[in-house]
């Protein structure tokens, strides 16, 4: 799969997600590509959808994967969904080649 579920901006990156809270473990799937084309990278969460617990634990989640502190990634679209987009803060090559590896043969 060529398309990637994100894209680098001047002050980091772009990522589309697909979450499944009430899992039984936390995990980074890989990449999957949604009906409409769309890629998204697939994460599961142990928490809980409710006031905010699943949100958090992906920021963490992300944050631990991609070696960067819960600070620097924010939900900039779909707090409220499965879909999501999150906006992570710091240098965009590096957080390009981080991403590569950790979906390295997943899509």
């Amino acid at each position: 799969m060529d398309a990637r579920p994100w894209t680098q901006a001047a002050d980091g990156v772009v990522l589309d997600i697909r979450v499944t809270p009430r899992s039984s473990r936390e995990a980074v799937e890989g990449i999957e590509r949604r009906a409409d084309g769309r890629a998204v990278l697939k994460v599961r969460l142990c928490a809980t959808p409710v006031e905010g617990e699943a949100n958090a634990a992906l920021r963490r989640l992300i944050a631990k994967a991609l070696h960067v502190a819960p600070g620097r990634v924010e939900i900039a679209a779909g707090a409220g969904a499965r879909l999501k987009r999150l906006r992570i803060a710091g240098d965009p090559q590096t957080l390009h080649a981080m991403l590569e590896r950790l979906t390295k043969g997943t899509g």
